[in-house]
């Protein structure tokens, strides 16, 4: 039987069959992945397609396996006549498919699960033909142009210890294909200017490759900038190397407002502002950012962000408990208690969630798998909820993975306590196991990834002291770096790996050493972020301008100057208050409140704060606060109560100037100190007198004056 197989495939094919067996883990289960059958449209979609389904992009080889053996008695294969199985006969259409043609009659593909079928179907062993390493050549691409190509080889390496060229059979991906398109599976194409990253996947096995694009332009002269710190020195590197000149410096009243709104969340006020630019001391804006990170403001703005992530809301938490918890975070920033410390003290929180406060991080998420997905998001930067279901289908995270990491937080309990309200979290002693959803075996807890000096894990319900060690440590790989990056992207917009909580081999650091720079500043000084935050907004490519040149216009993501950003909701409201001299009332708190110092999303509900993206704290993820522009916000500030009600206040800021019998020269330097940080040019000076001196009253002008720079895109956005 087996030679009469050999001699019909002699016949069909024209090939003998190979000395070394082909299986389906080596040679067989590549072919799926790289046509398409196991793709999200195809049979690795959910509920897989026509009855038929897979394991999305080939995650679960052994599953794959027996669904193609063992799936409708086996009649995908016809071992008899390996060339009238459906596995072979759809592909090429022989038999109609839905998925139209996979591959031909004559090719490679075809030869080789013919092959594998006359072979009797071998699965492999794991511990020989599962891939071990992926390597890529070149390991980085530069070119000097746009319109220049290259070619990417890319080598397997089995647990065997042979390797095989696999380029043809890879995926390659471009995360900017504008930059650097991927033509004919390994051929690079580029079309502008600018940094791109390619994709490189085979069999669950991931690695990147970098690719630069330069500057075609000819004429192009370094000229060195001052440089502050190491942030300048990292980022000054990169960007002579990509011929992009930075922008310098701004000056100090834009200076003085950026700064004050990213540490302290609120504009200046046009005093300090007239004293800081008189100011001569070559040290004054190191001073300002010392007294900015020291000051009550400090707390109040960035207890908003960590709210944020924390989701402190009563919704979940209670009306006491939302307290609670803020308190909790704000004691924390006042003190500037280390982040692995607060974070340390969440996790492995315990008792009452009024007498420990920080016992309401579990009481938003009481289920061990939402409260890892959020540990692992919001303190490590990794998205593993695309796990729970199959492998992460964009980095190495597998399913068995999630169900390890939730193994940590499946003993944790939480049951209503003795006051209305109130939650106890403690340890269960029994049934806490985490199971697998496929074959219903208990999980053991493991750490994600391996790091120096991991703690031992205790088989019992107080594992999550041993994730809480892990997860704060030092030597964890994406505990201090996640942070940094984090903390970065609040003063520039976007992250060094951006989006900051999305971590992962295809979305990699546009500077990777800064990231590891600022990685080390965290930990070198304990986690004490006012540190690393000190470092970031002393550096000049944090003060530098708007304004891009002729070298720089088209860059987004190398930091070479900043971008405008538009003012959070709580920015924009005390913003308001500040320059027109009238305070909102919010229900339920103390007069002087201020946006920033609004517990939760309650205070103010489907007001101004919502319209201008405050999130309402359902979800750890960055992408819930808005800052983009639309309809609505611009309806409220030509049209809405707020603002109006604010300019016209007769308490407010005009009437004071008024009724103080200033003349009109100082009312216009004051309304733009107080609402765009800055003293009006020649020509703006000359407009507002001319128009502060028409008809209607000064009080009235005046007014227009005010509401016309509070709707300002001076104003609306960080500049």
């Amino acid at each position: 039987m087996k030679s009469f197989v050999a001699i019909q495939l002699i016949a069909t094919v024209g090939l003998v069959t190979a000395a070394e067996p082909t299986t389906f883990l080596r040679d067989v289960a590549p072919i799926l992945n790289k046509t398409g059958c196991t793709s999200g449209p195809c049979h690795g979609s959910a509920k897989g397609k026509n009855g038929f389904k897979l394991s999305l992009r080939g995650y679960d080889p052994q599953f794959d396996y027996e669904a193609l053996l063992y799936d409708v008695s086996s009649r995908r294969f016809n071992r008899a006549d390996p060339g009238k199985s459906l596995m072979l006969a759809k592909p090429i259409q022989e038999v109609a498919h839905q998925g139209g043609l996979r591959f031909e009659k004559d090719s490679r593909y075809y030869r080789t699960i013919y092959n594998w079928i006359s072979q009797g179907v071998p699965y492999g062993d794991p511990e020989k033909d599962s891939v071990d390493t992926l390597e890529v050549e070149p390991k980085e691409i530069a070119l000097a142009r746009p319109g220049l190509g290259s070619k990417v080889k890319v080598i397997a390496r089995f647990k065997d210890g042979t390797q095989r060229d696999v380029t043809a059979d890879a995926t390659v991906e471009s995360n900017v294909p504008d930059v650097a398109r991927v033509a004919n599976d390994a051929d690079i194409a580029t079309e502008r200017m600018g940094e791109a990253t390619l994709l490189v996947r085979y069999q669950g096995k991931f690695t990147t490759v970098p690719v630069t694009v330069l500057n075609p332009r000819a004429g192009f002269v370094w000229k060195p900038l001052p440089q502050n710190n190491f942030v300048d020195e990292l980022i000054d590197a990169k960007l002579k190397r990509l011929k992009i000149q930075p922008t310098g410096l701004v000056d100090d009243a834009t200076f003085f407002r950026r700064v004050s709104l990213d540490l302290a969340g609120q504009t200046p006020t046009p005093e300090a502002i007239r004293a800081f630019i008189a100011d001569p001391g070559k040290t004054k804006r190191q001073k300002l950012i010392d007294k900015m990170l020291a000051s009550p403001a400090y707390v109040d703005h960035w207890a908003v962000k960590w709210g944020d992530l924390l989701q402190s809301s009563r919704k979940y938490l209670g009306e006491k408990g939302v307290y609670g918890f803020r308190e909790w975070i704000r004691a924390s920033l006042a003190a500037n208690k280390p982040w692995d410390k607060m974070v340390h003290e969440m996790i492995s929180s315990r008792g009452s969630s009024y007498e420990n406060p920080a016992a309401n991080f579990f009481r938003i998420t009481k289920e061990p798998k939402p409260a890892m997905e959020k540990t692992t998001q919001v303190f490590l930067g990794v998205r593993m909820v695309c796990a729970q279901c199959h492998d992460h289908p964009f980095e190495k995270w597998t399913q068995n993975q999630y169900y390890e990491m939730s193994a940590f937080l499946s003993p944790v309990g939480v049951r209503a306590g003795y006051e209305v309200g109130e939650d106890i979290v403690y340890d269960q002693r029994e049934d806490y196991e985490m199971k697998h959803p496929k074959d219903g075996r208990v999980m053991a807890p493991k750490f994600l990834v391996a790091s120096v000096g991991a703690p031992p894990i205790p088989n019992d319900a107080k594992r999550r002291d041993a994730y809480a060690d892990w997860l704060t440590s030092k030597n964890n790989p994406f505990f201090a770096r996640s942070t940094a990056n984090r903390i970065w992207s609040y003063f520039f917009g976007r992250g060094i790996i951006d989006p900051v909580d999305d971590i992962r081999a295809s979305n990699p650091p546009v500077n990777p050493q800064l990231l590891d720079a600022l990685t080390k500043e965290l930990t070198t000084h304990d986690f004490d972020l006012r540190q690393l935050m000190r470092v970031i907004v002393n550096s000049r490519v944090y003060q530098a301008g708007i304004e891009s040149n002729e070298w720089n216009a088209h860059d987004t993501e190398n930091f070479s100057h900043q971008f405008p950003r538009r003012l959070t909701a709580e920015q924009l409201m005390d913003g308001v208050a500040l320059a027109t001299g009238s305070r909102p009332n919010f229900a339920e708190v103390p007069p002087d409140t201020t946006a920033a110092q609004a517990p939760d999303p309650h205070i103010g509900k489907e007001g101004f704060l919502d319209v201008f993206g405050r999130p309402s704290r359902e979800s750890p993820c960055e992408c819930e606060r808005r800052s983009d522009f639309s309809l609505p916000q611009a309806l409220n500030l030509v049209n809405g109560r707020t603002i109006s009600e604010a300019v016209a206040d007769p308490k407010g800021r005009v009437t004071k100037l008024i009724l103080s019998g200033v003349d009109d020269s100082k009312i216009v330097e004051d309304l733009y100190l107080a609402s765009v940080g800055r003293l009006p040019n020649a020509s703006e000076s000359s407009n507002a007198l001319k128009y502060l001196s028409g008809p209607g009253g000064r009080a009235a002008r005046s007014q227009d004056l005010l509401w016309a720079l509070v709707n300002s895109k001076a104003f609306l956005y960080n500049h």
